[in-house]
């Protein structure tokens, strides 16, 4: 085979243990499949190796006396499943096994037999280092105890039993990884000759032991470490919290992990010295089959919290793992095997070790989790999700299990903001009007508050219905000067401080807030959509393109985008582009406003007219302050303030946004503006006396 067809050999860093039952050739066959039998039972019943199978992290080479996993999660993967199986076999003495770990570059080749295999001196290294030893040993190479050992959890665990000669001539340096628990701490029979050291921090060796792996295994060494560069960038205090996998036999219990793991991270969210990755970002990995080292890099934190959680009947069992992303290895895992009564204190818990593990120190005391009946937590959960997926139908489903909630305890304040959210959201997309959906979300959030009168997220949800829905400004004020009091890390709370913000004419301010939510949630579209908004009615045309292009690349069908985008093309003057643009968009009621101001700006009269026509009749009282702008911008400044006069009939909530919105800037000069601004409490001199604030947000 010529060079030019070789196949290219694609390498990567695998994390290898090797198992094999000792003396398996002397065993009756009755006795080798009924060990075999009972090892894989073992083997494929640990945490590490379903958590690793979950993610689509895990491989498997089979031989005939027990097989190896390469993992490709994070390098103590075979550690931890190790100590497991180990733990395990103390029940079954009757098996012997040894296990050998090594982390090194491996490849998936096609053997003689055309199936699926796996090579490479990861695989090689991990069988010569578990030869050495006997049964019940858990020998590491030289490369795996020292990245174990910078880690002080490891050390005790680590002894090492030195240098020799394995197949081929290769020289390798063993450790012994024991404790009372796990492992053999016999020295191995080939080794007696050799002295058994205990394992102390031997920075010294490296740069030896390195030499004595060669140039095979320091290409690992060098992969596992390029992360490391990383840490020099961001804070050690840094964390994302990742989608618990959902490791329940009924796979429609994703709702509860993705839950669980939220809570988490608002609950690490509200420890001012952490500096969490939010939500959007941190779940945007989900089903992806990322490495950790590149969800930190592209998160830019320094470590990550992923684990499990597996739910049956009233029974839990939820993993933690707390990874240290710029050497992959963890900082502190554990499992918890409890009752469904106790989820709020595990949440508490895991929380607190966090803390304790990054070296946090509280200035106060330790946020809780809000806690409830445990059945109505679950249902929470539910809805919440259901809730997010913005249509009628789950919107119906989402306000069932609400009721269901408060019927179990009518008392908890985050049902009720939940079930006040789908109002607005609904009335938002028109299967409310505006008034009822408002009156009936006001009544959900006063009543949160009335439970918990310090609850961020219902002050700010009274402070959106007084903004659009009451045109209270001074009242909007009010309730997000609270929110941000009592919860300055929610990004929901500062992303609707930046909307008031930009609705009062600051536009400077709203734009500083919307950047900070941004750079700590990147792949948030909502905020996004919100930062491309303010861009352009501040006149930042090519900096709004550039976010709305960013949010459809994120999220291509998201609803007024298109639109949006169109819209900014035509203020810069890419009249032909925005026409295009606005014909792309999905949503009616977006693309009918878009199209006359198009025809409008290409010349095109009859066209415009004959748009007008269409939206007029169908949105005349949902879309009266759209469709006054849209004559606003076309020149027409009688019919401009025509349809802002049935704007103020109909309530229309886009009132609020009247002085932020720069398609009215053709008739600002007009002697009606000021007094109709004054009319609706929206005069410079008027929003100049509203009082608001943005506390200093936590860096």
């Amino acid at each position: 085979m010529s060079p030019e067809t070789k196949p290219e050999i694609r390498l990567e860093i695998g994390h290898v243990l090797f198992i094999d039952i000792v003396a398996y050739s002397k065993l009756l066959i009755s006795e080798q499949s009924e060990q075999l039998q009972k090892l894989k039972e073992i083997v494929w019943g640990t945490e590490q190796f379903r958590l690793a199978q979950a993610q689509g992290k895990l491989l498997r080479l089979p031989t005939g006396d027990g097989g190896a996993l390469v993992f490709r999660n994070h390098p103590e993967a075979p550690v931890l499943c190790a100590m497991e199986i180990s733990k395990e076999l103390k029940q079954h003495p009757e098996i012997r096994v040894r296990m050998g770990i090594h982390s090194g570059p491996v490849n998936e080749i096609t053997d003689l037999n055309a199936q699926a295999n796996i090579a490479g001196a990861g695989i090689n290294i991990a069988q010569r280092v578990m030869d050495c030893g006997d049964a019940g040993h858990i020998l590491l190479s030289q490369h795996v105890a020292d990245d174990l050992e910078q880690y002080p959890r490891w050390r005790s665990h680590l002894h090492d039993i030195g240098t020799l000669e394995a197949k081929h001539g290769v020289r390798v340096n063993v450790t012994n990884l024991y404790s009372d628990e796990f492992g053999n701490p016999k020295l191995p029979s080939k080794l007696q000759a050799v002295k058994k050291h205990r394992a102390q921090v031997r920075w010294t060796q490296i740069a030896a032991a390195l030499l004595l792996l060669g140039v095979i295994v320091a290409a690992g060494y060098f992969y596992l470490r390029r992360p490391s560069q990383l840490a020099s960038a961001v804070a050690d205090n840094s964390i994302a919290v990742l989608p618990f996998v959902n490791m329940s036999e009924d796979k429609a219990n994703e709702y509860f992990s993705d839950g669980i793991s939220e809570e988490l991270l608002n609950l690490l969210a509200k420890v001012p010295q952490l500096k969490v990755a939010a939500r959007t970002s941190s779940f945007s990995f989900k089903g992806k089959g990322v490495e950790i080292p590149e969800i930190a890099r592209q998160l830019h934190v320094a470590n990550v919290l992923e684990g499990s959680v597996r739910r049956s009947g009233d029974r839990l069992r939820i993993t933690a793992q707390l990874i240290r992303a710029a050497e992959g290895y963890h900082l502190w895992s554990e499992t918890y095997d409890r009752k469904m009564d106790d989820i709020f204190k595990i949440q508490d818990e895991i929380a607190g070790e966090v803390v304790k593990e990054l070296k946090v120190k509280l200035l106060g005391a330790a946020p809780k989790v809000r806690t409830t009946d445990p059945k109505a937590y679950a249902l929470y959960l539910q809805a919440r999700e259901l809730g997010r997926q913005n249509n009628p139908e789950a919107f119906t489903k989402s306000d069932a299990l609400l009721r269901e909630v408060l019927e179990i305890d009518p008392r908890y304040a985050q049902a009720w903001e939940e079930l006040a959210r789908n109002f607005v959201n609904k009335a938002s997309m028109g299967l409310l009007s505006s008034q009822e959906g408002f009156a009936r979300a006001r009544e959900a959030a006063e009543k949160a508050l009335a439970i918990d009168p310090d609850y961020a997220p219902a002050h700010a949800r009274l402070g959106y219905i007084a903004m659009y829905g009451d045109n209270d400004p001074a009242g909007a004020a009010r309730h997000f000067q609270r929110a941000l009091a009592l919860d300055p890390t929610d990004l929901d709370v500062l992303g609707n401080a930046a909307t008031f913000l930009s609705n009062l004419g600051r536009l400077d301010e709203a734009l500083a807030l919307d950047e900070a939510v941004v750079r700590r949630d990147p792949v948030n579209v909502t905020a996004l959509f919100k930062l491309g908004i303010d861009q352009r009615n501040a006149g930042r045309y090519d900096a709004a393109i550039a976010s709305f292009r960013t949010v459809l690349s994120l999220s291509p069908n998201r609803g007024g985008t298109h639109a949006e985008l169109g819209t900014a093309l035509m203020q810069k003057g890419d009249v032909t582009a925005a026409l295009a643009e606005t014909e792309q968009e999905k949503t009616e009621v977006w693309r009918m406003i878009g199209l006359p101001m198009a025809y409008c700006a290409l010349g095109r009269k009859t066209d415009a007219d004959a748009a007008f026509n269409a939206l007029i009749p169908k949105y005349e009282k949902d879309g009266s302050f759209n469709i006054a702008y849209v004559y606003a911008f076309c020149g027409d400044a009688d019919k401009a303030f025509e349809w802002l006069d049935k704007a103020v009939t109909y309530q229309d909530p886009g009132l609020g946004e009247i002085v932020a919105e720069n398609l009215f800037d053709k008739i600002h000069s007009d002697p009606r503006w000021l007094p109709f601004l004054r009319k609706i409490g929206k005069a410079p001199e008027q929003l100049a006396k509203i009082e608001f604030k943005v506390p200093p947000l936590p860096q």
